[in-house]
């Protein structure tokens, strides 16, 4: 771990938000840009596969931080592109770790509970032994260790189950089948905390507040990020289905048709850790702040999905 001053020079405050096309990247560009200057860009400007775009961007831009949120996601689809979520998730961030130590710059990195294997019985913390289960995993746990290896200004937040307005994720999924299906089968036997891409972005905005303002909010190193509280995938859904039927959507599940299933019985290409619990004391110690409840949420974002039509449209 490498304590770290903020540096001086550079443009002010501005901040290089890589990944901005994503769940938790337009979210990190609405909280961000509360700081001052973000310079957001997507994959068709810098593409986390290509080492050139990736040192291009950050040289001409030269930030105070940087903000990685892009990655290769789909894990089930990482079994048989290996190479593709190894540059993306594994290289790509050694790579802006490096661009950082060059600047003086801090960088901010995102990574999984995938990591782990889940055979804990309790909430992992920052410091239990990792071991991945899949390709996904593996490659997210070679991009911590890339950022780790570069001695630079750095916090890596590990975080389980993202979800949001924008992307693809699972709530949004379960919202759409439940208005076209007679039924749904969800795992019951993995457990985690779903949580917000908003939550990430504002304490991911928070600790960077402290940071340009000259503050030292908490030492480099990974910290656990994630909603409080547990649940298991198929409680997630029935949670989602039984809000949105409260909310008078017409639907063609109700909450008893969400039927369990054990993940062997699923069939995933990719293995998922059975216990995704993150402990998140180190982050909430270091920064003096509590963490919303999953269902707080899940609850606002199905409200918004609701009000807005974007998602049952």
């Amino acid at each position: 771990m490498h304590d770290f001053e903020p540096r001086s020079g550079g443009e002010a405050g501005a901040i290089l938000l890589i990944g901005a096309g994503g769940q938790l990247g337009a979210e990190l560009n609405r909280s961000l840009s509360l700081l001052g200057r973000v310079v957001a860009v997507g994959r068709d400007t810098c593409d986390l596969a290509r080492a050139e775009q990736i040192t291009a961007t950050v040289r001409s831009v030269q930030p105070r931080v940087i903000v990685n949120a892009g990655g290769y996601t789909a894990v089930d689809a990482a079994e048989t592109t290996a190479e593709l979520a190894h540059a993306v998730n594994a290289v790509a961030p050694g790579l802006l770790a490096a661009e950082a130590k060059a600047l003086g710059s801090l960088i901010v990195h995102y990574s999984t509970d995938y990591v782990f294997d889940g055979n804990k019985a309790t909430a992992y913390t920052e410091d239990d032994a990792t071991s991945p289960l899949s390709v996904y995993g593996l490659s997210k746990l070679y991009g911590e260790v890339a950022v780790r290896n570069v001695d630079v200004a750095q916090w890596i937040f590990r975080t389980s189950w993202v979800f949001g307005l924008q992307g693809g994720n699972f709530l949004k999924s379960i919202a759409r089948a439940a208005r076209s299906r007679a039924s749904l089968s969800v795992v019951a036997d993995q457990i985690g905390a779903p949580t917000p891409a908003s939550l990430l972005a504002d304490v991911t905005a928070l600790a960077v507040h402290r940071y340009l303002n000259g503050a030292l909010p908490m030492p480099s190193g990974v910290y656990h990020l994630a909603a409080q509280g547990e649940t298991s995938w198929h409680e997630y859904a029935r949670h989602i289905v039984a809000t949105l039927a409260a909310a008078g959507i017409p639907l063609t599940v109700t909450p008893e048709r969400v039927v369990p299933v054990a993940a062997a019985e699923y069939g995933s290409a990719a293995a998922r850790p059975a216990n995704s619990r993150l402990d998140t004391s180190k982050l909430r110690a270091a920064l003096n702040i509590e963490l919303p409840d999953w269902r707080e949420g899940v609850d606002r974002v199905l409200t918004e999905f609701v009000e807005g039509h974007r998602l049952l449209g």
